[in-house]
């Protein structure tokens, strides 16, 4: 006889997906635990967007949100119908927290705070009077008969009918996501599937690049090359780092560069003004330099380059920034604007996991059925969020997939017995 289950649902993390999950069941009428190791719950939440939390995307098309997942998304559309886009913005404006859309769709809360979000959640939880343990680290699930009996912890045992593991995957180790749930899968006689940094910064060899450490760009073109020859370009913003290259275009180019990694010495040529080709982008500087003849280059080209570069763009394309802009020559001139148009960067790989913004890896989805996040191998165990083997770009996508994830785990745990 299976012991008294002191809780119908017990939760375990108590980041997006399982604050959502936890709710969810809660909100059904379950008498929900919710335990986290952390000190606070929302820990990455409240770090997501740099503070801002890029919530969701807001692409309405169903279809074309799911193919952002790739091969996952045929697997996910019973799952966004239960909860999709328009479900968080209703689900946050409901609670107090409107959202803005911004360029590529991205959506932020309106106070443009991360911990807002977290908070939001925190409010929920309280609402449906989930139990919440924070400090508490579980140590193992136990397993008898093909089902989930209990979890022990730091702070002893407990037992329900129905469980979520929602403890994040590898990626930002020092918020709590170590990997402890691909163990436990894996104990229960899951795949797990290694994790590997996909949205993750690239490392350069240029110490100028590292130099501009902060130093954004709103609109570019990147082009990467192998052994001089192009393989494909993004166009968006881009972030200088102390290491190399960050920002969105970047985080959703690692994947592919890491497979040119492999091919042979990868190249990549930055285009500060995309919007204009090489001969516009001339007769424009020409111009500039015309009105300003008696100025030092270096304070003309404040006006023509994003701030931060002139300094950087002079001295690559070898023109003393004390020039005195009626001195410069043509084919100065020309080096600047070849510059300009292909800033040439060094890539020597991917940062480690630790940087990952998202990382792949986890349970196949094959081994859970995604209409409910129900464990297809532990029939009262639900898996939900960074868990799930599933690959998807930046933009709102990896806080989505939580929320969708997490609310069809806790609706579907509240009817297990």
């Amino acid at each position: 006889m299976r012991p008294i289950a002191s809780h119908d649902v017990i939760v375990i993390g108590g980041g997006a997906s399982g604050m959502m999950a936890a709710g969810r069941a809660a909100e059904l009428g379950a008498r929900v635990l919710l335990l986290e190791k952390n000190a606070e719950l929302g820990v990455k939440l409240s770090m997501t967007g740099g503070g801002r939390c890029n919530i969701t995307n807001a692409e309405e098309d169903e279809r074309l949100f799911a193919a952002k997942y790739g091969a996952s998304g045929e697997f996910l559309h019973s799952a966004f119908a239960q909860f999709g886009v328009r479900d968080t913005f209703s689900f946050c404006e409901a609670r107090g927290l409107p959202l803005i859309v911004e360029a590529h769709k991205r959506a932020f809360p309106a106070t443009e705070r991360a911990s807002d979000v977290a908070q939001m959640f925190v409010r929920y939880l309280a609402k449906g009077r989930v139990e919440v343990r924070t400090g508490v680290a579980v140590e193992r699930l136990v397993m008898a008969a093909g089902r989930v009996e209990g979890v022990e912890t730091s702070d002893g045992a407990f037992s329900a009918r129905a469980y979520i593991l929602a403890t994040g995957g590898v990626s930002h180790p020092e918020t709590g996501s170590t990997g402890d749930g691909y163990a436990w899968l894996r104990a229960a006689g899951h795949t797990v599937e290694k994790p590997t940094p996909t949205l993750v910064p690239l490392t350069v060899r240029e110490g100028w690049a590292k130099k501009l450490s902060g130093v954004s760009l709103e609109a570019m073109k990147i082009t990467f090359c192998v052994d001089g020859v192009k393989k494909f370009s993004r166009s968006g913003p881009l972030l200088f780092t102390h290491f190399g290259i960050s920002g969105p275009t970047i985080l959703n180019s690692a994947g592919k560069v890491k497979g040119l990694l492999i091919e042979g010495i990868v190249t990549a040529l930055v285009d500060l003004f995309p919007g204009v080709d090489q001969g516009a982008l001339d007769k424009r500087v020409t111009e500039l330099f015309d009105a300003n003849k008696n100025k030092l280059i270096k304070n003309v080209l404040k006006d023509v380059v994003p701030p931060g570069l002139g300094e950087t763009l002079l001295a690559l394309a070898k023109v003393d920034p004390e020039t005195k802009v009626h001195s410069v020559t043509r084919d100065e001139r020309k080096r600047l604007v070849d510059t300009a148009k292909r800033l040439p960067l060094t890539v020597t790989g991917l940062m480690s996991l630790d940087r990952a913004i998202v990382a792949d890896g986890g349970l196949p989805l094959d081994e859970v059925d995604t209409r409910t996040m129900r464990s297809r191998r532990v029939q009262n165990l639900f898996v939900t969020g960074d868990l799930l083997h599933i690959s998807r770009p930046s933009g709102g996508y990896s806080l989505q997939l939580c929320w969708t994830t997490g609310y069809v785990a806790g609706t579907n745990a509240v009817s297990t017995s």
